[in-house]
């Protein structure tokens, strides 16, 4: 298997849709507040103030997930550490749905998305990324001897319907296999179901990014994962880079993290440091040339 890169994982569904339940009633901001919260504060005056700041994870290993009690992961690891040089050193973390992060977000009940979340053109209409913090790119999960010989999408796409793959709803590789035009799709919750999906054998293949599923498969004997790969849409290959989200007012908290999230990307050994325990390499350090402004304006190619 080959440990490379990544995002997406493991959803508390419960929480999830209690959250959706509750956004109807919430006005945009809430609580937390943007520039016009709670006591005229902005978000970060606030955090900083009070020294706590409210995190909502979709416990995406090796991204962010709760474990023993304890939020732990790549993304949980860097938002420790510059959260702190904030002066804000207590995390409050909620396990919520992925497709319940933005909307909640939005809606005041969480101030930072900390998901290792890919940024894209209609994600950058709904919120605000950091600059870009995680390089990845998509595996597939298959049957142990990998009996259909796949190998990426196109070689799904190319069974004309005779393979069954899984996709997490939501997620980026939902919208490569629409693009592609792959029949046979089944959209699950997270990343364990679609693992589990594979196991049961009502799929062939779980596609979602190859740090997440080396780290999730690295001890089952049923699956593998597949070499990683950059899929290809229309010949421009898909770039994928990750990052934290924030509401579109929250400015000042945006580049107060943006600031000191510069300090561990120009660092490799200081961005290995956080990360390197959680399965990531060099290779998921984002080149200094990449913007998140390219990545929301979808020109890559």
């Amino acid at each position: 298997m080959t440990k490379s890169t990544a995002r997406i994982g493991i959803a508390t569904a419960a929480i999830g849709t209690l959250a959706l339940g509750l956004l109807a009633g919430c006005a945009s901001g809430g609580d937390s507040g943007g520039d016009g919260g709670s006591e005229g504060m902005t978000t970060l005056e606030k955090a900083q103030e009070e020294g706590t700041i409210t995190l909502a994870v979709a416990s995406e290993q090796p991204y962010s997930w709760v474990e023993d009690g304890e939020a732990t992961g790549a993304t949980i690891a860097m938002h420790k550490e510059i959260f702190s040089n904030l002066g804000i050193d207590d995390l409050k973390i909620e396990e919520v749905d992925w497709n319940s992060l933005i909307p909640g977000l939005n809606a005041g009940r969480w101030d930072v998305v900390s998901a290792g979340m890919s940024i894209l053109p209609e994600r950058c209409e709904e919120a605000a990324f950091s600059d870009p913090e995680i390089m990845y790119t998509t595996a597939l999960v298959v049957p142990t001897g990998n009996p259909k010989g796949l190998s990426d999408l196109d070689s799904i796409a190319a069974g004309d319907g005779d393979v069954t793959l899984a996709v997490q709803s939501g997620a980026i590789e939902e919208g490569y296999a629409t693009d592609l035009g792959i029949a046979g799709v089944v959209p699950v919750d997270s990343a364990q179901a679609g693992i589990e999906i594979v196991q049961s054998g009502r799929a062939d293949a779980f596609a979602l990014t190859a740090v997440s599923m080396n780290w999730m498969t690295e001890d089952l004997d049923d699956v593998e994962t597949t070499d990683a790969f950059v899929q290809e849409i229309d010949g421009v290959e898909q770039i994928g880079a990750g990052g934290t989200v924030f509401r579109q007012e929250d400015t000042d908290l945006l580049d107060a993290y943006n600031a000191e999230l510069a300090k561990i990307t120009a660092d490799e050994s200081a961005y290995l440091g956080l990360v390197e325990e959680f399965g990531f390499t060099a290779e998921n350090l984002p080149p200094a040339d990449l913007t998140t402004e390219q990545l929301c304006s979808g020109e890559l190619g």
